[in-house]
């Protein structure tokens, strides 16, 4: 189903180690709005989605994530080689080394682990999409805060162009979104939420 093309969607080439940003950005691999969270709830969501097209969006938009999560776990992977006792120390990444050295681990930037918890598949293709929608907007409020936090233009461009991609998925949703509304009510399917 997939081809995998050895590359990074945007290229990632961080030549400063960073402890600080790479504390914070490892919110958008593995914290609860990250990509790792998008890719596998619009993964589990395409299954109960009543056309062909809006499956093919959750399964695109999917696919394009788990490509964002290997761009971030580049950037934090990038932003701790090289690190020092002391810079680790001052970056206040000491937990998350004693825990993971320089590993990429899907977890908040507070050290709280990936869990699915912290998104649904409902199995209505209308509350999904919407909440679809909103996930990609957390998504980039996220980027635009780590924007705000980062100096190094190595690490602002691919922030940004990630936080682009968000408000393309969120205009995707919402197209995805029409047309399963009208899918549904050809087929007279009743709304829960009138």
């Amino acid at each position: 189903m997939w081809i995998y093309e050895k590359k990074l969607q945007f290229p990632v080439k961080i030549t400063r180690p960073d402890a600080r940003m790479a504390k914070i950005m490892i919110e958008q691999y593995g914290g609860c709005d990250g990509e790792w969270g998008a890719a596998q709830r619009y993964l589990s969501q395409r299954y109960s989605m009543v056309t062909p097209e809006a499956k093919a969006t959750l399964n695109d938009i999917a696919t394009e994530e788990l490509g964002h999560a290997e761009i971030m776990g580049t950037i934090v992977r990038q932003l701790m080689q090289g690190l020092t006792k002391d810079q680790i120390i001052e970056g206040g990444l000491e937990a998350y080394y004693v825990n993971h050295g320089f590993g990429v681990y899907p977890c908040s930037a507070a050290g709280v682990p990936f869990s699915a918890a912290a998104f649904q598949s409902k199995g209505d293709p209308i509350t999904d999409l919407y909440e679809n929608m909103a996930a990609e907007q957390k998504a980039r409020s996220t980027y635009e805060y780590l924007i705000d936090l980062a100096e190094d233009p190595d690490v602002l461009a691919p922030l940004r162009f990630l936080r682009e991609r968000e408000v393309v998925h969120f205009q995707r949703f919402g197209e995805a979104l029409e047309i399963a509304r009208d899918h549904l009510n050809q087929k007279h399917w009743f709304f829960q939420n009138k």
